[in-house]
């Protein structure tokens, strides 16, 4: 093991206490899942049907909570009166989902000719280019949650929603503490887990679940259809549970009931076709380009973008770089002339970014633009010895018109609530990504073994995948031994390999001539 290596190691094992999350219903294994990847091989419509099920519940807790709702509907319609802004930021999913809720909200105020498009301002960890890639461990750190909410100029007006499907993110966390030291106003907290479990697993939680200064609101989905995966139900419910607050609709008992008979009746069934074309693509080495524009492309990029460190893939390239391992997805906006034109019509506003030099330059302007789904892509991708497909997604009156090669399907969506209509196509292409990634082989049962680490809670998430699968085979290591193993697998920098498969190899063969007891 390389001296840097070790360094890591050490630094990860000493914090490693703080992220232990494996008790937490969002990291847990749900127990209808249990033979998904199975199910992506042999029974398409079964895994579909199962997960459909699974957002169904989630959704449905939601009826416990219009309560919630409508009193953060008041405080932001009072922040907003007073000429404050409402604040919404998150990290990863919830990051996005956050985004995303401002570009619905921009999206309304343009469609009303109403002037409040800047009172809401949403961030993610790392500024607006984290919507494509992750900044590396950028939300392990609670100063920088802090720093991001300050110099995008929260004042003492102002309203802070925080959103963290497990409740123990500390950028999130970091943020939400520092909206108490400036602002007159309880910041609101959303999370996903019993209070019980995040105040005993999670000593950071603690301080905010416990203090009169935050209004908690706890949206406890359960598990996720695939363990761990909060880019799935936790991330639908928050996103359903700010928006319906935050945009102006009186409806939302209508607009439940309309997702609840809308996924009783099993409606995407259709995507079977669709997953299994994709995965023959893919297993030809052909690119996908997800064409749209910008009424849906936040929501087709998140998913898109999300399906790298879940599942280990390609992240879209940047173009800035000299060469890059072109990613198997990327977003592609046929209409817009140039990069920053895309990503405006994106995000509905010129994009935020910020250049901290003692961090990273990852999150700077330059690196973002480099991210380019305009109408070059093309060009920019000209070189490459690979042939492209093109999934095209427009909504049209009635619903949501999906295109794959020779396939066609329109899903019919009664209520074109926006807001509806985005959670419907995230639900959509969160099951049409998963099971395309079940067929791959890229998940085993419901583990995430091909996840990506780039946070601690992403190297625990391997860790103890790693354990249950020895456990499996008779072998019971120390955490510590598999750290061990994880980082030297790291090390190896083994791209397009599953790191909790080789973890579990590596361990294997170390305990080879000794006790299974590692």
């Amino acid at each position: 093991m390389q001296t840097s290596t070790k360094k890591k190691l050490k630094d990860f094992l000493r914090v490693s206490s703080e992220f232990k999350l494996g008790q937490l219903d969002t990291e847990r294994s749900h127990l209808k899942t249990k033979n998904l990847s199975v199910l992506a091989q042999e029974n398409v419509n079964e895994a579909i049907e199962i997960i459909s099920d699974i957002d169904l519940k989630a959704i449905s807790i939601l009826e416990n909570e219009l309560g919630p709702i409508k009193e953060l509907k008041k405080e932001i319609e009072g922040t907003i009166e007073s000429g404050g802004k409402v604040f919404i930021c998150g990290c990863g999913a919830t990051g996005r989902l956050a985004l995303t809720i401002e570009k619905l909200w921009r999206d309304e105020c343009k469609s009303k000719k109403v002037n409040l498009d800047d009172r809401v301002v949403s961030f993610i960890a790392g500024g607006d280019v984290a919507l494509i890639r992750s900044i590396e461990n950028f939300e392990d750190y609670p100063d920088y949650g802090a720093r991001q909410l300050v110099e995008l100029g929260f004042s003492e007006n102002d309203l802070l929603i925080s959103c963290t499907e497990g409740g123990e993110t500390p950028f999130v966390i970091g943020a939400t503490e520092k909206a108490i030291s400036i602002s007159k106003r309880r910041p609101f907290f959303l999370y996903c887990n019993r209070n019980e479990t995040l105040t005993r697993v999670a000593a950071r939680s603690r301080v905010l679940i416990q203090s009169p200064k935050v209004k908690k609101v706890n949206l406890v989905t359960g598990p996720m259809a695939l363990s761990g995966s909060t880019r799935l139900q936790a991330s639908t419910v928050q996103m359903l549970f700010v928006g319906f607050a935050l945009l102006k609709n009186n409806k939302i008992k209508d607009d439940l009931n309309f997702l609840y008979h809308f996924l009783k009746s099993k409606p995407y069934l259709f995507l079977k076709s669709f997953i299994e074309k994709e995965a023959n693509f893919l297993r030809q080495n052909k690119l996908l380009l997800y064409s749209t524009d910008e009424n849906l492309g936040i929501t087709v990029l998140t998913d898109t973008t999300e399906r790298a460190p879940t599942f280990n893939l390609n992240p879209f390239e940047n173009f800035k770089d000299g060469y890059s391992i072109p990613s198997n997805f990327y977003l592609y906006f046929p209409h817009s002339r140039n990069s920053l034109e895309a990503w405006k019509l994106l995000l509905g506003r010129a994009p935020r970014t910020f250049l901290w030099k003692e961090v990273t330059d990852e999150t700077c302007f330059d690196r973002l633009t480099g991210f380019d789904f305009s109408c070059e892509l093309i060009s920019k991708r000209r070189n490459l010895d690979v042939s492209h497909e093109f999934f095209s997604i427009h909504q049209k009156e009635k619903g949501l018109l999906f295109k794959l090669g020779d396939l066609e399907h329109c899903l019919i969506i009664e209520n074109n609530r926006p807001l509806i209509v985005h959670i419907i196509l995230k639900m959509v292409l969160n099951t049409l990504s998963t099971l395309v990634m079940g067929k791959l082989g890229r998940f085993q049962g419901n583990l995430m073994t091909w996840v990506k680490p780039s946070n601690n809670k992403l190297i625990d998430r391997a860790i103890r995948y790693s354990q249950v699968l020895l456990e499996e085979r008779g072998i019971t290591a120390s955490y510590e031994n598999v750290a061990r193993a994880c980082f030297m697998t790291l090390e190896q920098e083994q791209w397009n390999r599953s790191l909790v498969m080789e973890i579990v190899k590596k361990v294997e063969k170390d305990q080879q001539g000794h006790d299974k007891v590692i």
